[in-house]
């Protein structure tokens, strides 16, 4: 199944519903009590998910045109949100970092959480090397503690796509990653996150990213240098990952920072970035003078 949060035009509270293709039936339509978020879903467990998969079954909801809503953040308010820096050889090398022996892990503050088809807008003077990172996001479905790494994928509960959107000049001005990822708006997700039985292997899907027309990543998830389960298993031996947690995975190459000119996002740049089976999330630019 697929999950947005949507809002309508006269009221701007966002409103779980399952999205089929071109039309969304409202979660609240489907089931009463509903849970009003993804978080709550999650937190529901199987069996919650297994009543909606049947109250969706039946097919007599009112479906509405994706059309006429509006996105917010596939994920509202996760217990954590983990990314994963250099895990992708080519993003690396291309960066002129080394990818050490252990994954490198930061966190990104929930502030910069936006949505599918949003506007986004940072000050020049703050930045003017701001750049793109197509992403695979993988959502933890139940608390999740020293798991083996064939296991790991047990715990996921679906995926997204994320764009990791990286003030440049600050990154490499600081010791830690987390402020250069986190200004307002930095992290998209979205449109949808689907459930893990619909991506039966996270390590085989083609991931690509387009600034204003021009196709700037294009690669496949199989190219990291660590896999969605190692990942699990490597964060799980230190912490309890909460059901709902987000993890972005990292960028494959072809970031605007590495190229000749650079490509950075401008004032009225528009950047799509997109995973197979999941969907493409847009961000629009504007750099306030």
């Amino acid at each position: 199944m697929r999950f947005a949060h949507l809002s309508t035009r006269a009221s701007e509270t966002p409103l779980l519903a399952v999205v089929d293709g071109e039309e969304a039936i409202l979660v609240s339509d489907l089931l009463s009590p509903a849970p009003a978020t993804l978080q709550q879903l999650i937190e529901g467990g199987d069996e919650m998910l297994d009543e909606l998969r049947a109250a969706h079954a039946r097919g007599d909801a009112e479906r509405h045109p994706l059309a006429n809503l509006r996105h917010h953040s596939a994920v509202l308010a996760p217990p954590a949100i983990l990314a994963v820096g250099l895990n992708y050889a080519a993003h690396s090398s291309e960066l002129g970092l080394k990818t050490d022996t252990a994954p490198t892990i930061f966190t990104l503050w929930p502030n910069s959480l936006t949505a599918h088809d949003a506007a986004i807008s940072w000050p020049r003077t703050l930045s003017e090397s701001v750049d793109y990172e197509a992403e695979l996001g993988v959502i933890i479905g139940r608390a999740a503690k020293d798991v083996r790494e064939e296991d790991a994928l047990d715990a996921v509960w679906g995926y997204t796509v994320v764009n990791d959107i990286t003030a440049r000049d600050i990154q490499f001005a600081e010791a830690q990653w987390s402020r250069c990822k986190s200004f307002d708006g930095f992290t998209p997700t979205g449109p949808v996150v689907v459930t893990a039985d619909e991506i039966p292997d996270p390590q085989d899907l083609h991931i690509w990213a387009v600034v204003d027309g021009q196709t700037v990543q294009d690669a496949s998830t199989g190219q990291m240098v660590r896999t969605v389960a190692t990942l699990i298993a490597h964060l799980s031996s230190s912490v309890t990952l909460q059901p709902g947690t987000l993890i972005s995975t990292g960028s494959p190459g072809g970031a605007g920072y590495s190229r000749d000119p650079q490509i950075f996002l401008r004032d009225r740049s528009t950047v799509t970035v997109g995973i197979d089976g999941i969907g493409e999330l847009t961000t629009h630019c504007r750099v306030l003078d």
